[in-house]
């Protein structure tokens, strides 16, 4: 088991450094000029000469990445003598636009991001998994048929179009929930999960559908197994039969795309967040990019496939402990 976490942390490892290289390229090796953006149009050539020396952009493309790649794992200096900026590890560089570090920018919006992700997360996958549960045991029944239309119902409307139905039923023609904003938690539990209510449902709205789908469809196959007629026919309870023989090799699929959607909404659920106005990584994002702040928008790409790729990392740990012929063949 060690040796399989040590190989899975080395691959890990490597992934973030590939990605850190081609997040660094796209943005710092494209045509337009870093220094520009942070100067802004109306900035002289002597600036744009001097902010292109402190930010250490008329150094090769290999020393920049070396520079970047040190400032995440030890920090950095820009600059030098009286005008030398200290940026703390990790280092993500500083905004374009608020000349914040974007490493500060970034963990100051995670609560909000954690909390839209979270709570989605366990409500799509109780309601999706048991969903299709029930209709795999009732296939071809009434019930099978609207579940999985209401599934597809689900996957097919907008985040955008339920959100703001949403808002319109729930906060302006009913007064059940107030306009969402981020609540502290531990002050405030009822109006943290009070203002949390509607992005989760425009959430799971989406998510369940298809982990309804897909957990159907592989309780089907497990059902149709020789191993689920043998325990039936040795005269095992029908729970502990799906409970045990048939639920269990279905979930295997579930963990695998739960890990990766829960890994992309901790790195912001941009759509969900700038519909509600919620002050999460994917609002900072969505902001970055209007802007064209190249260092947030880097920053955020970073931390998001970060997400992504531990959150795979623990899928692959979870599959060692469930099937041990993982670890053998890992």
């Amino acid at each position: 088991m060690i040796l399989y976490l040590l190989r899975r942390l080395a691959v890990t490892a490597a992934i973030l450094l590939v990605i850190c290289a081609a997040t660094f390229a796209i943005f710092y090796l494209m045509p337009a000029d870093p220094a520009q953006g942070a100067c802004g149009k109306a900035c002289s050539p002597e600036r744009i000469t001097e902010i292109r020396t402190t930010l250490g952009l008329n150094h090769s493309p290999l020393s920049q990445f070396g520079d970047y790649l040190t400032g995440i794992v030890s920090g950095r200096t820009y600059g030098t003598g009286e005008h030398a900026v200290n940026c703390p590890f990790p280092c993500l560089g500083f905004s374009f636009q608020t000349n914040q570090p974007v490493w500060q920018m970034l963990t100051s919006r995670l609560p909000a991001s954690f909390s839209i992700a979270v709570g989605a997360a366990v409500l799509w996958l109780a309601v999706g998994v048991a969903a299709g549960v029930v209709s795999a045991l009732r296939c071809g029944s009434l019930w099978d048929r609207a579940a999985m239309t209401a599934a597809l119902g689900g996957v097919s409307l907008p985040i955008y179009f339920t959100a703001l139905v949403l808002q319109y039923l729930l906060v302006v023609q009913l007064d059940l929930l107030p306009y969402p904003q981020v609540e502290p938690l531990t002050t405030d539990p009822v109006g943290w999960a009070q203002s949390m209510v509607m992005p989760w449902i425009t959430l799971a709205m989406l998510y369940a559908g298809i982990y309804a789908r897909v957990t159907r469809g592989e309780m089907l196959e497990s059902l149709g197994q020789n191993y689920v007629r043998t325990a039936r026919a040795k005269g095992l309870p029908e729970i502990t039969v799906v409970r045990r023989h048939a639920l269990r090799p279905a979930l295997m699929p579930i963990v695998t795309i739960f890990g990766m959607d829960l890994g992309a909404l901790l790195g912001g659920a941009l759509i969900t967040e700038s519909v509600f106005g919620l002050p999460g990584v994917g609002k900072l994002a969505a902001d970055a990019i209007s802007s064209a702040d190249q260092p947030v928008i880097l920053g955020v790409t970073l931390f998001a496939a970060s997400f992504v790729v531990l959150a795979n990392l623990l899928v692959d740990l979870v599959y060692a402990v469930l099937d041990p012929r993982v670890r053998a063949v890992g």
